[in-house]
This record gives structure tokens, C-alpha cells and sequence, in this order.
């Protein structure tokens, strides 16, 4: 189980090339966007790069990560936030416990991308963002056969109860913003 997780150099998370790479400022401003927030879960946080970001804006921050070896991190840079080791697929929290669940770069790596997000929708308030490697050939982030097409990421959406979804591609990635 979870044998797709990350495991290496820590600190290469925080790159400044891999920054530069997720757009990390402008994706927490098309997560925010038109909606009001006062706290946010991250899902599979690694070393807290975005819980990192969104408490910066002002959230309560939540994080999760199934490799306990990112926990320490994560704290490290998000002293003030909450990090516990848990799946994406079992979340510890009770239904409608954030504004917004935030899943970066992790839903390709679920065991059972299904469970993963009808877990977010369960514990979600108002909004689930997820940011994805795009469906085609890339020379960073996972190969092909890790990533998940347009077409099966909208049937997931949909049989996870989400109501409507919009997609907006980035430079590197995408971002899928879901509405319960």
C-alpha cells in the first residue's frame, strides 16, 4: 500500500526550480479565489510547500502525509499548523471539518483515487482543489502511466458526488477546482 509515495531528498521539494515549476503563489490565489476561507487541509502536504503558502494567507492549516518522515518538515516550516500522518484515502476527520481541501501532486498517487476523493468530499465545506500533472509527455513529475487523463479524473469527480468542476491549466500542471 502507498508504495508510489515519495521517498528522497527532502529538501528537493523546496527547490527553487520546483517552486518555480508549480507556480506555488499563483496556485494558492486560484485556490482562494471568490471564496471565503478560513482554514484549509492539505493532503499528502510532503514538506508543507503549500500549508506553508496558505498559512502565509491567513488559514488555520492542517496537513497530512502518509510517510511520517515529512511531518517533521512540514512542522519546521509551518510551526503554527497541525501535521499528522494519515492517508488520503482514510482522512481522521469528521464531515465538513475545512473550508477547503487542498491535494497537491497526490491524487496520482493513491492506491484508490476513488476513496481519496470522496474522503475530501466528506470533509470538505465549500470547495476541494486538486493539482495534477497534466496528461501528456513531460521531462519532470511522474511518467505516463502514473498520470491520470482528463476523461478519468472527471469520471472520479463525478462518481465522488462533486457537482461541478472546472479545470485551469498552468505552465506545468493543472488545476482542477471541484464544487461539492
Amino acid at each position: 500500500m502507498h508504495e508510489k509515495r515519495f521517498s528522497g531528498d527532502i529538501t528537493r521539494l523546496r527547490s527553487a526550480e520546483r517552486v518555480e515549476r508549480l507556480e506555488v503563489e499563483r496556485v494558492l490565489q486560484l485556490c482562494l479565489e471568490g471564496g471565503s476561507y478560513k482554514d484549509v487541509l492539505d493532503v499528502g502536504t510532503g514538506s508543507g510547500l503549500f500549508a506553508e503558502g496558505f498559512a502565509g494567507h491567513s488559514m488555520v492549516v492542517t496537513g497530512i502525509d502518509a510517510n511520517p518522515e515529512m511531518l517533521p518538515a512540514a512542522r519546521s516550516y509551518v510551526p503554527q499548523g497541525s501535521f499528522l500522518q494519515a492517508t488520503a484515502e482514510e482522512l481522521p476527520f469528521a464531515q465538513g471539518s475545512f473550508d477547503l481541501a487542498f491535494y497537491g501532486l497526490v491524487l496520482h498517487e493513491a492506491d484508490d483515487p476513488l476513496r481519496v476523493l470522496q474522503a475530501a468530499h466528506r470533509v470538505s465545506l465549500k470547495h476541494v482543489c486538486v493539482l495534477e500533472w497534466p496528461y501528456r509527455e513531460q521531462t519532470f513529475g511522474p511518467p505516463m502511466e502514473d498520470r491520470l487523463s482528463p476523461a478519468r479524473l472527471e469520471e472520479l469527480f463525478h462518481q465522488a458526488g462533486f457537482i461541478q468542476w472546472e479545470c485551469i491549466r498552468l505552465k506545468n500542471t493543472d488545476l482542477y477546482r471541484l464544487e461539492l
